[in-house]
């Protein structure tokens, strides 16, 4: 076990210490396992550009246009054929897949040193709660404020949709509860606020 700062949301002052898991918040950093991961994560995301359609695809050439002998033209069996006007193409493009297969075990894992080198560096932030009485981003911003960080990700235990509604329009910060946690998100904000009930369900998600 090791100990973590727990802050205190509404004066930004140290309130005492969480203990929590050693094998999850104090790994050593496994720089290679974390870029394969973020890459993977993010290879995930993109979409292919180009679709074309083969004979099987393309509407209609149901019929068989005209009876295979007696009339005096080729043999023909669909309309969209891709010797034909209109039909479908011979070796059409598809969208090309970008995802890359990330073991469950190695996922954990590239969480676990993420989150331990947050700790190591001071970017990660343990406070006690964080809620708000309306969607007010005013009233986002100055408990922000409180804790002396600009770039900031808030994870919460779970979805909290008037924090969710304060924050969509500020740029410089992001909310999302641990089951929708991802390394990406983790990497791309300077400093990481966890509420003290996220935490003992991170340590549950990745002991």
């Amino acid at each position: 076990m090791m100990d973590l700062k727990l802050i205190e949301l509404s004066s930004g002052k140290e309130a005492g210490a969480v203990q929590v898991n050693e094998g999850v918040f104090g790994v050593e950093f496994n720089e290679s396992l974390v870029h394969q991961v973020v890459t993977a994560y993010m290879a995930g995301g993109r979409s292919g550009t180009k679709a074309q359609k083969n004979r099987s695809a393309v509407s209609g050439g149901g019929a068989k246009p005209w009876a295979q002998k007696g009339s005096g033209r080729a043999r023909a069996g669909t309309s969209r054929s891709p010797i034909w006007v209109g039909g479908g193409r011979a070796f059409p493009g598809h969208n090309r897949d970008f995802s890359q297969k990330v073991n469950r075990k190695m996922y954990r894992g590239a969480m676990r040193s993420i989150f331990s080198e947050l700790a190591r560096t001071g970017r990660l932030i343990v406070v006690d709660d964080f809620k708000i009485d309306a969607p007010k981003t005013k009233e986002f911003k100055s408990k922000v404020a409180n804790l002396n960080v600009k770039d900031v990700l808030i994870v919460t235990e779970g979805f909290d949709e008037y924090l969710y509604l304060s924050s969509r329009n500020l740029y410089s910060a992001g909310v999302c509860d641990v089951e929708s946690l991802d390394p990406v998100s983790l990497v791309g904000f300077q400093s990481v606020v966890v509420t003290q009930a996220a935490v003992k369900k991170i340590e549950e998600n990745l002991v």
